[in-house]
């Protein structure tokens, strides 16, 4: 049997990504011939991206390790370790990791989402420019290449969907 793709740690691709989380494309849409995207996030307790929606692509978040508050629409939802929640296109979605850590898997259908990462990143094998920040206007700038739009800020009520 022919394995069409195979990358072992070492080869994959790291990113610094908001509040200095990690963000690893494990698949990209070149590896899948646009198909689809894998990554892993390694992030700390409160991070949160912003608000948002795609509109390109599908997303499942697997929470392989910590806990993280979900919004999806108007809906919050608790995610536990094991939880994994499915997104699907143009529906507004967020969420904050309320663990001091958390692992999650990311996998988004079709491929080409690692480009928003890449954009707005920072490759962890080269030097760390003195303060370097992805910034809103970047992260918007980034997400607007994938047809992604922020709606909001990260939410931070744990009883409202964007604030």
């Amino acid at each position: 049997m022919t394995i069409p793709y195979l990358a072992q740690r070492d080869e994959q691709q790291t990113l610094e990504w908001i509040g200095g989380g990690l963000f690893t494309i494990l698949l990209d849409s070149q590896a899948t011939e646009g198909q689809l995207t894998v990554g892993r996030f390694d992030v700390l307790k409160d991070e949160a991206p912003p608000f948002h929606l795609h509109t390109r692509e599908d997303e499942v978040f697997l929470l392989l390790e910590g806990e993280a508050l979900v919004w999806v629409g108007d809906e919050r939802h608790e995610l536990s370790e094991g939880g994994v929640v499915y997104l699907p296109r143009n529906i507004p979605h967020g969420y904050r990791i309320t663990s001091d850590r958390a692992d999650l898997l990311v996998i988004a259908t079709p491929g080409g989402m690692e480009e928003m990462f890449r954009h707005a990143g920072r490759d962890i094998t080269t030097p760390r420019p003195d303060g370097f920040e992805i910034t809103k206007d970047k992260l918007a700038e980034a997400a607007a290449l994938r047809g992604n739009t922020i709606v909001g800020p990260p939410p931070l009520n744990p009883h409202s969907a964007t604030a």
